[in-house]
């Protein structure tokens, strides 16, 4: 169960460096073996490969209305690998996508995590404070 957030900085080339606290058992359940894709909300998803390999075949057992939302999940996918200095290379393409700069927040988000760059966060987080609860959470405590 992956959470918390982590500040990381993309290298020239478009390296992230996964956080310490997430190597280890990324290395445990998937050999460092892990899968970007896009979000419509504008981040990148990370996805261990076992999980995303679950995800993969449900992603393409949709219907054809759904054709669109295949292309955005499963034709941006790209399979990364750790390196031995913790480091995954992000694609170009995914990097635009997402429109990541240097200063990228990491997001442990249960199974997976969500890769976001610094600035394009924080403004999605301060419309959805600002625009109040959503019904759906309305009954929900501490």
């Amino acid at each position: 169960m992956f959470q918390g957030s982590s500040s990381v900085s993309l290298d020239a080339k478009g390296r992230m460096v996964v956080p310490v606290k997430h190597r280890d058992v990324l290395a445990l359940q998937c050999e460092g073996r892990m899968t970007l894709t896009r979000h419509p909300h504008g981040c990148l998803l990370l996805f261990p490969r076992p999980v995303w390999e679950s995800h993969r075949e449900k992603i393409a057992a949709w219907p054809m209305s759904a054709r669109v939302w295949q292309r955005i999940f499963l034709g941006s996918a790209s399979d990364v690998e750790m390196d031995s200095a913790g480091r995954i290379l992000i694609p170009p393409e995914l990097r635009k996508a997402a429109g990541l700069s240097r200063d990228v927040m990491l997001l442990g988000m249960g199974s997976h995590f969500e890769v976001w760059d610094a600035v394009k966060l924080q403004e999605n987080e301060a419309e959805a404070i600002a625009a109040g609860m959503p019904e759906a959470l309305q009954d929900f405590s501490f």
